[in-house]
């Protein structure tokens, strides 16, 4: 087993870099971070989004389909993200590059984190099979990731 430190979303480490500016946090995640076993990140932030942020969902796909072009991160107020979120993910990528990383734990359902459910791009709260834009981009470099749901900030 490797001595590398795995990824979490920074919410998942009770951060509040959601696009609400709250966190999902997970004890777990928490105690990993606090011992040095975890390393967090926030792809959206790398990538130039303000928090907080309007809701982003993928349109037309999932992460792979946005690293195709074949789908975009469309803003709830109809503005074009894929930039910011593609950024970001490769922001992300190389922090893993760096540290050796070979796991992560992301934040379900997220346009950038969600790992095999997602957002159906309608910002009706509907969800469709796929992944986000980092989560597709991890799998690319063959990391292991497990989707987490933090438990909701009130």
């Amino acid at each position: 087993m490797s001595d590398a430190p795995f990824l979490v979303s920074s919410c998942l480490a009770g951060i509040p870099c959601r696009y609400d500016a709250r966190a999902r946090p997970d004890d777990a995640v928490i105690e990993a971070v606090r011992e040095g076993r975890a390393i967090p990140a926030c792809a959206e932030q790398l990538g130039g989004l303000p928090t907080p942020r309007p809701a982003a969902e993928i349109v037309g796909g999932d992460g792979d389909d946005v690293l195709r072009g074949s789908a975009r991160v469309m803003s709830i107020d109809g503005e074009d993200l894929t930039a910011q979120f593609v950024a970001g993910a490769e922001a992300v990528a190389e922090i893993v590059e760096r540290h050796g990383i070979e796991r992560a734990l992301l934040q379900g359902r997220s346009p950038s984190c969600g790992c095999g459910t997602i957002y159906d791009g309608t910002h009706s709260g509907a969800l469709v099979d796929g992944d986000g834009v980092l989560t597709a981009v991890l799998a690319r470099r063959g990391l292991s990731i497990e989707p987490v749901r933090g438990r909701r900030q009130e």
